[in-house]
């Protein structure tokens, strides 16, 4: 048995806990960092790498305390982060500015430059990420640094996923030719695969911009699942965070991904990890394109499965904004949700506030919300957003299973579904499966397992999970809400596609329809064979 540190970088803060090897959470420490926002550029999200290393001492000394946990006790430290959360360096690691967290969304036309071309030169990896190569990835942002920062370029080392950069700074790494990449992060925002050779070829990159000539080489390094061990804490770290020098830090990953095995995530499962936005992870045996799904990537989530990513732009941030809108909080207002009858607010809402991330892959589709009536409340809105968020989800998940990807379980991962039984009821209706909830906070337990394997007290991600995860609890579809939902889910799906693509819609019924469920009434027989033959088609 050990004791064992998982550090998770979220959006807003870093969580570190504690685990026991045998047992699971001890205990787990929160400390705060800024996120720069502006309101004249709202697509810029940057932040400090000092502030990020700062609040990681603050947060594991607080939870050493806490815990009562002797330092020499702690036998391995892991770490996940978002992403792609990118930041540029020198040769040395310097940082040349901040980090552009994974919600920025600045690099909108060097994503469909990159796009564009990767189509136009018929190269394979952009099929593997659905077909679009995102404003929130990796290549993307770096080109937008590059041409906003003239004065750096002759400066540029390379460019790192935080997590790469945290396990480097923790190991001493002073030279970007010693980086361990994290496969996790550069197959899934990177466009990298063992399939064609690793990265994109230069030839490609060098078409897309020549401020790109020699990158590839720059991006090197060693690439590594997070079974593998990117080093030994320094001794600096060491004895900045209070631990024993040498420990090992093993690769690392982006946080939902991890956040699924702590959340006990195994084949035939599909894990939404819920916060601000949704990333839904799954994994498979089989190595295969599925349209529309942004990351297909061997040894991601777990070392020795396919990883699949898929998600939402906006799920929490989208409760945020309506409440903020209405001048309360969303625990104010998510007051009474239950009295409300699922499926008949007479509100629709497609949850684009952020674009769309799967499956339509658009960062330019905005949020919609159909059905008002001079009656309706900010509270009814907030019901169909969570509507809305579910139906997306169910979107998601089928086109999964369309493409050989198993959904047996569905898992409510991250903060928001531990505080909300209104939204897990809500998805476990919606989608018509059971919805199981961890019973416990699962967010930092991912990285625990990883230590645990890093510190030889589990040989693999099976014996850790039975050791460490906690159980579950159950929300069952609720049967009066099922035809409701069926035939919401089909206008949904008709509006989705509509909006979302190239396709002559008629949305001429679709209001009326949305009404006419509101008030109990039943649909004419024939919009279930008209709506179902539209999606058929779209």
């Amino acid at each position: 048995m050990s004791i064992v540190a998982g550090v998770d970088f979220g959006t807003l803060s870093v969580r570190v806990t504690l685990a026991d090897s045998e047992k699971g959470s001890l205990g787990t420490c929160v400390a705060e960092y800024p996120l720069e926002r502006r309101r004249s550029d709202p697509d810029l999200a940057t932040q400090s790498h000092v502030d990020h290393m700062e609040a990681l001492v603050l947060a594991m000394h607080r939870v050493m305390d806490e815990c009562g946990v002797d330092s020499k006790e702690i036998r391995a430290i892991a770490v996940d982060t978002t992403g792609s959360s990118v930041l540029p360096v020198d040769k040395n690691m310097q940082p040349l500015g901040d980090y552009y967290l994974w919600c920025d969304h600045r690099a909108k036309a060097e994503a469909e430059e990159i796009t564009a071309m990767a189509h136009d030169m018929h190269i394979e990896a952009i099929e593997w990420c659905g077909g679009t190569y995102s404003h929130e990835w990796g290549f993307a942002k770096l080109l937008h640094w590059m041409r906003h920062n003239p004065d750096q370029r002759e400066r540029f080392g390379t460019a790192v996923e935080h997590c790469d950069m945290a396990a480097a700074v923790l190991t001493g790494v002073t030279d970007t030719a010693r980086m361990v990449r994290s496969v996790c992060a550069m197959g899934h925002k990177w466009m990298w695969n063992p399939k064609w050779g690793g990265l994109p070829s230069q030839a490609f990159l060098s078409r897309v911009d020549p401020l790109f000539d020699g990158v590839r080489e720059k991006i090197g390094g060693t690439y590594q699942t997070s079974a593998s061990i990117a080093g030994g804490l320094s001794t600096y770290w060491g004895e900045r965070l209070g631990l024993t020098a040498g420990i090992p830090v093993p690769t690392g990953a982006f946080d939902a991904h991890w956040d699924a095995i702590g959340a006990g995530c195994r084949l035939g499962d599909v894990v939404n990890v819920i916060g601000t936005s949704t990333c839904i992870i799954a994994v498979s045996e089989r190595v295969k394109l599925i349209p529309g799904v942004c990351g297909v990537v061997p040894g991601s989530a777990h070392p020795d499965l396919v990883g699949v990513e898929a998600g939402l732009s906006a799920t929490g941030d989208l409760f945020d904004a309506i409440a903020r809108r209405a001048g309360t909080t969303v625990s104010r207002l998510a007051e009474g949700l239950e009295s409300i009858e699922g499926g008949k607010t007479g509100l629709m809402r497609l949850p684009w506030d952020n674009g769309d991330r799967t499956v339509l892959v658009r960062s330019d589709l905005g949020g919609m919300t159909l059905g008002w009536h001079l009656g309706h409340t900010a509270q009814d809105e907030l019901y169909a957003a969570i509507e809305g968020t579910a139906f997306h989800t169910r979107v998601v998940l089928e086109r999964m299973e369309q493409h050989g990807v198993p959904v047996n379980r569905v898992i409510n991962g991250g903060g928001i579904p531990q505080r909300n039984d209104i939204l897990n009821q809500i998805y476990a209706n919606v989608i018509g499966k059971p919805i199981l909830v961890p019973d416990g906070i699962p967010t930092g337990l991912g990285s625990g397992i990883f230590a645990a394997l890093a510190s030889k007290d589990h040989g693999s991600i099976e014996s850790a999970q039975a050791a460490m995860c906690v159980g579950y609890r159950k929300f069952e579809p609720d049967p009066s809400t099922r035809g409701r939902y069926e035939t919401l889910y089909q206008l949904f799906k008709q509006v989705y596609m509509g909006f979302g693509t190239s396709s002559l819609a008629d949305f001429s019924q679709v209001l009326g329809d949305i009404k006419r469920i509101a008030a109990g009434e039943s649909i004419r027989s024939e919009f279930g064979h008209r709506a179902a033959r539209k999606v058929a088609l779209l």
